[in-house]
């Protein structure tokens, strides 16, 4: 990245002000605009990234990066997972194998100092972890960024101390190390209160808290069952070669067309067994029996399995850098 970013970056800051996905109202209009954000995200950003959990909205996003880098002739940029140490071991597996499928560069973010300590100390989720055994660089997170006044945190992801230090941490230093100037993220305006004013381009320009960049956010005009519908019709039809062409939605994990399995598509399995939505292993419970997208999509909170806790302190974190 050159010394002088942002100023080579050619982007509307205010797109998307005062928008929500009613002002996308069909598939296609919501498709379109993708398009464009991704477009620019991958055309305008010297080192771009794309943010991917293995969930289904950072999936949707890199489909929409794979579709524009093939048709614009651009490059595919790395994806960046955070590695918190609280996966489901079904989504290592899942990214490790669709990766692998995409022929793509995956930088593995993981706020190694923590893990070690975890390691060493066979530590499991919940146990403590003194702040004063951490590095001089999570110490200043803790005490200066955080302001925490602990002198022990819990190891566990859905806390401020935790989650900012496995996540955001881990996050803000992949940034540092591959100067990333621009990352493509799957946030979306309805998903959570805390992100419903985010506009398209994002700017996290503040050097005293993160490395300056920006957030390329191409699917905000996306609501979950858009998201669904998207998957059905075009990313799976597009990525698996025996799904028909024209969409099918199944009814369940034995319910594919022409023999197909689940792990033969790209929609985490988490998903087929029941969860709306992926955190980590220790804080986060399906909501119902029936694969994700044959839920109450608008009766019921997408993120009602997550752990209240970090839920409530959302605007917090993400002043602090969190997705």
């Amino acid at each position: 990245m050159t010394d002088d970013f942002p100023t080579y970056v050619d982007v509307d800051y205010e797109d998307g002000t005062n928008e929500d996905p009613e002002d996308y109202p069909q598939i296609q209009d919501k498709i379109e605009k993708a398009i464009e954000v991704t477009r620019q995200g991958l055309e305008q950003y010297e080192n771009p990234a794309v943010m991917w959990t293995g969930g289904k909205d950072s999936t949707l996003v890199l489909y929409f990066v794979k579709e524009v880098a093939d048709r614009y002739d651009l490059e595919v940029p790395p994806a960046i997972f955070i590695d918190h140490y609280q996966h489901f071991e079904a989504i290592h597996d899942f990214v490790d194998h669709w990766a692998d499928e995409w022929d793509l560069e995956v930088i593995y973010a993981r706020n190694e100092d923590i893990g070690s300590y975890v390691e060493a100390n066979d530590l499991e989720p919940g146990d403590d972890i003194p702040v004063d055994e951490l590095s001089e660089h999570n110490q200043h997170h803790v005490e200066n960024i955080l302001e925490y006044e602990e002198d022990t945190f819990p190891f566990l992801l859905d806390t401020y101390a935790g989650n900012h230090l496995l996540k955001t941490v881990a996050l803000n230093d992949a940034l540092e190390e591959h100067d990333i100037d621009g990352i493509l993220s799957g946030v979306r305006w309805d998903e959570q209160e805390a992100r419903a004013d985010e506009t398209f381009f994002s700017p996290r320009h503040d050097p005293d808290i993160y490395p300056p960049h920006d957030r390329v956010q191409p699917i905000l005009q996306f609501d979950e069952a858009a998201v669904w519908e998207a998957f059905w019709n075009f990313v799976v039809p597009d990525t698996v070669e025996a799904f028909p062409d024209d969409g099918y939605v199944p009814q369940g994990a034995d319910d594919l067309p022409n023999d197909l399995e689940p792990s033969d598509t790209p929609v985490s399995p988490k998903y087929w067994e029941g969860f709306r939505s992926l955190g980590s292993e220790i804080s986060t419970e399906k909501t119902e029996d029936d694969p994700a997208w044959l839920q109450d999509l608008e009766g019921t909170t997408e993120r009602a399995g997550r752990a209240q806790d970090k839920e409530d302190l959302m605007e917090r974190l993400r002043d602090l850098g969190y997705m």
